[in-house]
């Protein structure tokens, strides 16, 4: 079979493969599934079989997931969890986390590699967590409210950073296009703050269940409308992504419970169901796995990296868990906001197209990173678990 449809065939298998392998083995331990598309993707890619190659079409599908990934991420995010106390604390927390990044970048590799080990470093996974705290019904509680906050900073920031310092102009220039992008943003945002919604909302129930399907249309046209914004601005595709995010979730906000909840089910199944999967089985694909076998001692770097997340991105973050949290959700707060993958991914890759990284140095962050989203959740929301159990009342199952 030529090599391009046996990717186009095994790449749809490998998503379906995916759940299933991660529900079989949710008998004994529940592991995101995004873990096993990497996993499949490293196993049937050049790595291991040899069965899936990387090509202009998976990557094309794999930046629409991603694209995705971060839309969805922006429109999760709770305003409200900026603010306050909670967002003050992630902020904080954040701007610690990039200066013990740079510090750990500017002692292993002094030079160019220290922005892109700094990025990486303070990244936050919230695209790859929000689905794991919606499955375990804590989103909607002051934990989830916290994890969100740390999340959408540690992805935020990132991706202004990764615009500023590898936009290829000087960074006055690249601040003033960033301001000029956030201004449109802002702008358009405040505008569909402002407007009455009715119209739309209704227009949106007529069709939800007919081949016109408006919102979903509504959203991709939202999305690649500041996606090109951005990228004609010469910044990071995933900063519109994310802004079109924020925008759709001010559009649709004050629709009913039940127009909301279609749309955003439809919105996952679109995501979640099968371009953010590509995205993650892509990853894997790419994964340079033979960089790390032909170097034995550089393999052993993969832990040290997550170990690494956890001390630069995990304690920093524990700063911003609610008020009066046990000892057991401030953990959590922190192994969640260390899982980092879809900004390592990002920032290595465009290092090494670059050249200011080598791709050894990208596949150990990334593994670090991988390993960070198998171990971290997994840990973190054990603890959230125990945490509530503690919570109920001696005498409570009498």
């Amino acid at each position: 079979m030529d090599a391009s449809n046996s990717t186009l065939l095994l790449v749809p298998l490998l998503i379906l493969a995916a759940p299933i392998l991660a529900r079989l083995i949710g008998r004994w331990v529940r592991i995101p599934v995004m873990v096993f598309e990497l996993l499949l993707g490293i196993v049937f890619g050049p790595a291991v079989l040899g069965l899936v190659h990387d090509s202009a079409f998976l990557e094309t599908m794999a930046d629409l997931g991603v694209a995705l990934l971060f839309f969805m991420a922006g429109s999760e995010i709770q305003l409200s969890s900026l603010q306050g106390r909670t967002g003050r604390r992630a902020w904080g927390g954040w701007l610690l986390s990039l200066a013990l990044g740079l510090a750990v970048g500017l002692i292993v590799a002094p030079g160019l590699d220290t922005v892109i080990i700094g990025i990486a470093l303070c990244s936050t996974a919230l695209g790859t967590l929000l689905p794991v705290l919606r499955d375990a019904g804590v989103l909607d509680r002051p934990f989830g409210h916290s994890v969100s906050a740390v999340g959408a900073v540690g992805e935020f920031g990132p991706i202004v950073a990764i615009s500023l310092v590898l936009s290829g102009r000087s960074p006055g220039a690249a601040l003033v296009v960033l301001l000029v992008f956030f201004v449109i943003a802002a702008l358009l945002i405040w505008r569909s703050n402002l407007l009455p919604h009715g119209r739309l909302h209704r227009f949106v129930e007529s069709t939800l269940h007919t081949s016109g399907q408006f919102a979903v249309r509504l959203v991709m046209a939202i999305m690649f409308a500041l996606i090109v914004l951005s990228l004609e601005l010469g910044i990071d595709m995933l900063l519109g992504a994310f802004a079109a995010g924020v925008l759709w979730q001010a559009l649709i906000r004050d629709a009913a419970p039940p127009t909301r909840h279609a749309v955003e089910s439809k919105l996952e199944g679109l995501a979640f169901g099968f371009l953010v999967p590509v995205f993650f089985v892509s990853t894997g694909v790419q994964f340079d796995l033979r960089a790390l076998l032909d170097a034995p001692l550089t393999l052993l770097l993969v832990p040290v990296v997550t170990l690494t997340l956890l001390v630069v991105r995990g304690l920093p973050s524990m700063l911003a868990a609610p008020a009066g949290a046990s000892r057991s959700e401030r953990a959590a707060v922190g192994l969640l906001g260390a899982t980092g993958l879809p900004i390592i991914v990002v920032v290595t890759t465009a290092g090494v197209q670059q050249e200011l990284i080598s791709s050894t140095a990208a596949a150990v962050l990334v593994g670090g990173g991988m390993l960070s989203v198998l171990l971290f959740p997994l840990i973190g929301m054990a603890l959230v678990g125990r945490s509530t159990n503690d919570e109920v009342p001696a005498g409570a199952g009498a």
